[in-house]
């Protein structure tokens, strides 16, 4: 999660939106990514789906773990559900509640840390930079 955390970070300190994301398979960091929806201009390059595409192909992702520093909103969920990634391990849902009910009716176990660098990371940005993250979320 740690490294979640610190892509976050750099997501925050390019100007865009603290939200990282980790892939693990078989214990290995397979690829990291993070928010880059302002950075790029790409409605879609969501933390989790940055990581997946730096993923690139590695066939199977049942041996997978995704961690993510917010909870996935419904768009990286699908992905993850799509992908049959069994596990998601979420720092936080306090800030964004995300997609929790529909990855785990299709399977998918999820384990909430409720990390306080996690929440604080996310209040801070919301207060500073509503317009940002009400674009994120889809409710500008």
């Amino acid at each position: 999660m740690q490294e979640a955390i610190n892509q976050a970070k750099k997501s925050l300190s390019e100007g865009g939106i603290p939200i990282g994301s980790v892939l693990v398979k078989n214990g290995v960091i397979v690829a990291k990514g993070h928010n880059k929806r302002v950075q790029e201009k790409n409605p879609i390059l969501h933390g989790e789906m940055d990581c997946l595409n730096n993923a690139g192909r590695i066939g199977s992702y049942k041996d997978t773990v995704i961690y993510s520093t917010l909870m996935p909103c419904f768009m990286c969920g699908g992905t993850i559900v799509q992908f049959n990634i069994p596990k998601v391990i979420v720092g936080e849902n306090k800030t964004f509640e995300g997609s929790t009910s529909f990855m785990e009716n299709h399977g998918v176990e999820v384990i909430n840390l409720q990390l306080p660098e996690c929440i604080e990371m996310m209040q801070q940005f919301i207060k500073e930079h509503p317009e940002l993250w009400f674009e994120d979320i889809g409710e500008l």
